[in-house]
């Protein structure tokens, strides 16, 4: 059966961009499965487009590890795998902690409060059934902690890294059971932020990033061994 999805064109964003955020929706949402092979000519036509944003949009993928390039074969949706996963997570936990060390010594008041706002943005969020605006509400939520550090090559690294952690964070918050805990973890970061609790804030963000790998690592055995499921 073909995947039901279609791009939604946008007057003010360039096709290559509308096609990539087409594919990109398609794949975290499991309308693209894992594996599937991704055939120019079939999604040109499925979104009414030419070959060559089909192709742009693919190379944006491979570099999101959203997709992989199969020789003799072609593009296909790559699979969740535990190394990939690890890989991934190991180096955004260490970025993390450096971030939020640094946001203790840095953060203004007026990025505390916005800080606030994000969180409040991110539990309004949780009441819909949509897993990318919530998922889109986080990545904004930690995007002001990385500006708050005032080191530009560190905000380039975890802004280049969180297009490679989108489909694990997309994973994790599919779990509605798990959402009251992130809501807390965020407000208990923003009280050690604002008071300047270093040691704190580390070992927050830590353990906020742990039990994520945690969860998507239980998702991934899970989908790979599903006789073992109860």
């Amino acid at each position: 059966m073909e995947a039901d999805f279609g791009a939604e064109m946008n007057e003010y964003l360039p096709l290559r961009d509308v096609v990539f955020q087409t594919l990109r929706q398609a794949i975290l949402r499991g309308e693209l499965k894992p594996g599937e092979r991704l055939m120019e000519v079939r999604l040109a036509k499925k979104l009414g487009v030419s070959r060559t944003p089909i192709r742009e949009a693919i190379r944006k993928l491979e570099l999101e590890g959203l997709v992989l390039m199969i020789p003799r074969r072609g593009a296909e949706v790559a699979e969740i795998t535990e190394k990939s996963m690890r890989d991934v997570l190991e180096v955004r936990r260490a970025l993390e902690v450096l971030a939020v060390s640094l946001s203790c010594d840095r953060i203004s008041g007026e990025q505390i409060e916005a800080l606030k706002e994000a969180a409040e943005e991110f539990d309004r969020s949780l009441t819909s059934d949509d897993v990318t605006r919530t998922a889109e509400a986080d990545v904004h939520f930690h995007d002001i902690i990385y500006r708050s550090t005032d080191n530009q090559r560190l905000i380039q690294l975890l802004s280049n890294l969180g297009e490679q952690m989108y489909r694990y964070r997309v994973e994790y918050l599919k779990h509605r059971e798990f959402h009251p805990q992130i809501s807390r973890e965020h407000k208990e970061l923003i009280s050690y932020l604002e008071a300047g609790q270093k040691g704190q804030a580390e070992e927050k963000i830590a353990v906020h990033i742990d039990k994520q790998a945690q969860a998507v690592l239980e998702t991934i055995r899970r989908n790979r061994n599903p006789e073992k499921t109860e």
